[in-house]
């Protein structure tokens, strides 16, 4: 069995609204590895009320003077961008993928033709936007961050209801936090989204470094999702916990490390391995000179390398025997 984690690389607006910041990180996702480079994308005054207020770690990281809906539109491209930016991703061999974040969005990026659809954690009780991507009959990675279990249970029945097959939807445990403090990420409740019986698990990360990646890959995630900005000290809301180009490369190798060392799950003999059999255990070998007919006991055998004789494990069969011939010491025992 062969595991391939899905590696998106979360652009999300780290582009600051720049087309031309966008494309270039779609060839940095390239270079790093991923498989995915993913968008955002939302017509703000149809997501963002006017009165809604910034999250805290928007507040540290953008100021307090503007409004989330200011914030949000000086951020975003406008829909019209997007079909170029996946002719980008086809032309550099990377998977386009966008996350809409309202209706209209939706629409846009249906005819674009993605592999998969994303959905956020903030919409994950949005019962009329569940049922659209869900009527599209798509393949869905489905964010759960601010969820109990039930609540997830409850969208997955609704994308079931509404047109797409339970096995087509993969579902990532996240702690909506940015970044996300290590105490609170929490890995082992992948465990628990398998209780759903979905296409499998992952992971979407908001800590600082690849520590909590690597860890999600050893436990099998099917697709880990990661922010990422080609430059850290760039304003605005995410740049903070994203990781910049070279640390991307860094973890997408260390993933496809993981997948190697996971294996195929058998306990069996390495291939790599098998050459040592002989050189690290052991046989029966005399422990003494051992003349022809003399009685192999206790005393006069014993366990040494190399381990091309009469295993260890034949003890109590040699035990008792007759020697047939002279044996030198630490000359390998025949029967």
């Amino acid at each position: 069995m062969s595991h391939h984690t899905i590696i998106i690389a979360e652009a999300g607006v780290n582009h600051n609204g720049s087309l031309e910041l966008a494309r270039k990180m779609v060839l940095a996702a390239k270079a790093a590895g991923a498989d995915y480079v993913k968008f955002q994308t939302a017509v703000p005054e149809l997501v963002i009320s006017s009165i809604a207020p910034k999250a805290e770690y928007q507040k540290e990281t953008t100021g307090k003077e503007e409004s989330q809906l200011e914030m949000c539109k000086a951020i975003h491209l406008p829909l019209s961008d997007y079909a170029g930016l996946k002719a980008l991703c086809d032309e550099a061999g990377i998977g386009f993928m966008s996350t809409p974040f309202d209706l209209v969005s939706i629409d846009c990026l249906a005819d674009l033709d993605m592999d998969w659809w994303k959905i956020p954690s903030g919409e994950i009780t949005n019962l009329p936007y569940l049922r659209k991507i869900a009527a599209l009959g798509g393949r869905v990675i489905l964010s759960t961050g601010m969820s109990t279990l039930a609540e997830v249970e409850q969208a997955v029945e609704v994308l079931e209801k509404g047109g797409t097959a339970r096995e087509n939807i993969i579902l990532l445990h996240c702690t909506t936090q940015y970044p996300t403090p290590m105490e609170a990420v929490n890995l082992l409740a992948m465990k628990d989204l398998d209780k759903l019986g979905c296409g499998g698990t992952g992971f979407s990360d908001h800590t600082q470094g690849i520590t909590a990646d690597i860890a999600a890959a050893a436990l099998g995630a099917r697709v880990i999702e990661k922010h990422f900005t080609l430059d850290r000290t760039l304003p605005g809301p995410d740049h903070k916990a994203s990781l910049e180009p070279d640390e991307l490369g860094e973890m997408v190798r260390a993933i496809r490390d993981v997948e190697k060392a996971l294996g195929n799950g058998v306990k069996e003999v390495a291939d790599a391995e098998r050459p040592n059999i002989e050189i690290a255990r052991k046989s029966i070998v005399a422990a003494r000179d051992i003349a022809a007919g003399e009685i192999f006991s206790e005393e006069n055998i014993t366990c040494k390398r190399p381990g091309n004789g009469i295993s260890p494990m034949e003890w109590d069969r040699v035990v008792g025997a007759r020697a047939k011939r002279n044996f030198a010491a630490d000359t390998l025992i025949e029967l």
